[in-house]
């Protein structure tokens, strides 16, 4: 009878969205908001041939870069919900943009399957070798006695990197002159060549130009201590209220994928994670690969979500 019953519940599933899952020979496409050769594509293509080697079919990563991952969060929404098209992005994209964007093409739980996490990796705040602190508050001495001193870059307007900066100076009362980049690389560079002084960079990004002493991280942007950097103190550890958002990314699907479907991917998506050098090569641009339940994810995503919106209303931030 149980036999039966679990194979009447497998062939509705099967009538509700049409065919199985995987449909075989027809490739699952991960989308990616940022342009090839970056972190979350390079992070998408390493786990895609193990996810490939799971579900049995192949996985392709298609890059749709732009307007804060927008366009690839959107093409992601009007999918068909069949767990052949997952979204692979940051957090930003369903925790800040709703808040720092006036127009947003899509709603952020509405229109989205929580399937997995994938990655977690902090924020460092970061400055320029000549700038002579060693941790947050020596920060914060040094620039309330040299105003004008500092500028912190940003990855852009609207950015973690610039939101983050906003409520440092907030409540540190430091003056700091806000200086937006089209991007991380850009806004690296310059911190590096020392036409600015701060920033609130990814880990992946700094811990090479920490160790090459050309930067100086004071504080991690995270609820615990980074497993690369473990003898660097979180910000929150240093008394900053609410700068210890650690970054994720996360897979998604299109609305009303089947529970099935989620329940298939999110087992392939653990048995990919945890697949041999998928931990060791997330390592080596400062991430650490790890897996989640659907429901840890949509906690997580609705969590940050609330605190972004705070965040950005305590600074006063204008969405654009």
């Amino acid at each position: 009878m149980r036999a039966f019953a679990l194979l009447f519940v497998a062939l509705a599933a099967t009538a509700a969205w049409g065919e199985p899952f995987p449909v075989p020979g027809k490739p699952v496409r991960i989308l990616v908001g940022f342009a090839a050769g970056g972190g979350t594509d390079l992070q998408a293509r390493i786990v895609a041939p193990k996810l490939a080697d799971a579900l049995g079919v192949p996985v392709v990563v298609e890059n749709r870069p732009g307007a804060s991952t927008m366009l690839a969060a959107q093409e992601a929404a009007r999918a068909a919900p069949d767990g052949h098209t997952l979204l692979y992005t940051f957090n930003g994209t369903f925790t800040q943009n709703p808040h720092t964007h006036a127009r947003l093409p899509y709603d952020p739980f509405r229109d989205f399957t929580p399937v997995s996490l994938g990655a977690r990796g902090p924020l460092l705040l970061v400055v320029h070798a000549s700038v002579p602190a060693r941790d947050a508050k020596e920060l914060v001495a040094w620039g309330r006695t040299h105003p004008g001193a500092l500028n912190v870059a940003s990855f852009g307007v609207g950015t973690s990197s610039h939101l983050f900066a906003e409520l440092f100076v907030r409540q540190s009362g430091v003056p700091m002159t806000h200086v937006p980049y089209k991007g991380a690389a850009d806004a690296a560079r310059d911190l590096l060549s020392g036409q600015v002084q701060v920033m609130f960079d990814s880990a992946a990004s700094a811990i090479p130009n920490v160790n090459s002493g050309k930067v100086r991280a004071l504080g991690a942007v995270a609820d615990a201590r980074s497993p690369f950097l473990p003898d660097l103190p979180t910000l929150a550890e240093q008394g900053f209220r609410d700068i210890d958002l650690t970054g994720w990314l996360g897979y998604f699907g299109p609305a009303d994928l089947p529970p099935e479907v989620v329940e298939k991917l999110n087992a392939a998506l653990a048995i990919a994670l945890a697949s041999p050098g998928v931990k060791e090569a997330f390592a080596r641009g400062a991430y650490e690969a790890v897996g989640s339940s659907p429901a840890a994810l949509a906690a997580m995503t609705r969590d940050d979500y609330e605190r972004w919106g705070r965040i950005v209303r305590e600074i006063g931030f204008v969405p654009q």
